[in-house]
């Protein structure tokens, strides 16, 4: 049974990436040359007591989450940079104000680029359900080719 895609499931599968990135072990981001097997420095009295904030990383995610990531990722190739970019800020919760001045746009015109953006992608994923079950193979592959979105 094929489910039919809405905003909400396409939106909460964008967020769901964004937390997954975060999640993602974070290997290989330092030269060589800087690594070192010495403590750090406490620099302050109050480092060596904790009174600032703990910062704790979840583990790793599950390869469920990072297939799901992947999909998303070939959602994205979609849609145009810009709108890309936006979705990609509300995915990982950033402020609409913050958005806006990004954008220089007002808020209306971010959400509703937002909104198009996201209809874009319910459109095609539910466009593509439909032609693998009501067409046979041959038809579905000259129907496909026909409408697939450029990438350019």
């Amino acid at each position: 049974m094929s489910k039919k895609w809405d905003v909400k499931m396409v939106a909460l599968r964008l967020e769901e990436a964004a937390e997954t990135i975060k999640r993602l072990p974070l290997t290989g981001l330092k030269p060589a040359s800087f690594i070192s097997s010495w403590p750090p420095i406490l620099r302050e009295f109050y480092e060596a007591y904790g009174w600032d904030e703990v910062h704790i990383r979840l583990g790793p995610p599950s390869s469920e989450a990072i297939s799901r990531m992947d999909e998303v990722m070939e959602w994205l190739r979609w849609l145009e940079p810009d709108d890309v970019r936006l979705l990609w800020l509300r995915a990982e919760r950033v402020r609409w104000k913050l958005i806006q001045r990004r954008f220089g746009l007002a808020r209306s015109t971010v959400s509703a680029h937002w909104k198009a953006a996201l209809f874009q992608i319910v459109a095609i994923l539910n466009r593509d359900q439909f032609l693998s079950g009501h067409l046979s193979a041959g038809q579905e592959a000259q129907n496909l080719t026909k409408f697939q979105p450029s990438l350019e």
